[in-house]
């Protein structure tokens, strides 16, 4: 584990990486690797050497488990439905639905089936992945270190590659859903023939590429705030919850607990804020008109 504070922050924000290192990389530990293979990284230099291919097992782990364990529990609350006395977990997915359901009418203006289950599925997935945040810093990691596993990041919302692959495939959606209800004649106008226009078709032809421009900034930069807005408030709330811990004993009760309180607001509020902005670019997605 990490010594200095520094080491001790690094390594508490350093994923659990799986990559290929080529042939002939001397490895932290003096080994020299005999041919290119994927292998575990076992320092923050080897992670970085390993390219863009390589993968945070951490958090694509703890979202793909922490996905499931939603799907499980709403559907053991389905399968257990009933109307004569609910249970506890019955009664929260109730008012889960309901919130969303009614977050959904009041804000999309379309007809789509699918567009309550996405945003029940990414408040609950979103919610869930933050709540990680609540969990001790040091417990989660010092357990996979006894386990032989050097790195250890529990937040998956922390790691931009989680939050930018959530907010592409909203991206996706806002295209094919444009596409489809506008047409690829009515997509294309609305980039081009928007904000500026004119009656005379020589002017509307010039303002052509600044519309463009301006409407092609607009969309691209729905995806990238979606995504750096969760990630950058879950890595800060990170990072107060690790200076934290640098504290002795006594100051991390007098600090962390208040924090947690506070942070539960964040966690909760940023789930919201994504499920939301999902639902009105999904929402401006299925208007006909600009």
């Amino acid at each position: 584990m990490a010594g200095s504070a520094s080491e001790y922050i690094q390594h508490h924000l350093q994923n659990l990486t799986y990559g290929n290192l080529p042939a002939g990389y001397e490895r932290a530990d003096g080994s020299v690797t005999s041919e290119a293979g994927w292998t575990m990284a076992q320092t923050a230099q080897e992670a970085s050497d390993m390219g863009f291919w390589a993968v945070h097992v951490d958090s694509l782990g703890g979202a793909v488990g922490l996905g499931a364990l939603f799907l499980i529990l709403f559907r053991i609350a389905a399968k257990r439905a009933t109307s004569d006395q609910p249970g506890g977990l019955q009664n929260f997915v109730e008012i889960m639905v309901e919130f969303v359901d009614t977050s959904v009418k009041e804000t999309f203006h379309g007809r789509n089936k699918v567009i309550a289950p996405l945003a029940l599925t990414i408040f609950c997935w979103v919610f869930l992945m933050n709540l990680m945040d609540l969990v001790p810093v040091d417990f989660l990691p010092q357990l996979f270190h006894l386990m032989g596993l050097e790195y250890m990041k529990v937040v998956p919302t922390t790691d931009v590659n989680v939050t930018l692959g959530m907010s592409l495939s909203v991206f996706f959606l806002i295209f094919y859903y444009s596409i489809k209800v506008k047409g690829i004649g009515g997509f294309v106008g609305e980039l081009t023939l928007h904000p500026f226009s004119s009656d005379n078709l020589f002017l509307k032809v010039l303002l052509i590429p600044v519309n463009l421009l301006l409407e092609g900034v607009s969309l691209l930069a729905k995806p990238i705030s979606l995504a750096l807005r969760l990630f950058g408030n879950l890595y800060a709330g990170e990072l107060i919850f690790i200076l934290i811990a640098l504290l002795p004993f006594w100051a991390q009760w007098a600090l962390s607990v208040p924090w947690a309180i506070f942070h539960i607001l964040i966690i909760t509020l940023q789930a919201f804020i994504f499920m939301m902005l999902t639902i009105v670019y999904l929402s401006m997605a299925h208007e006909d008109s600009h």
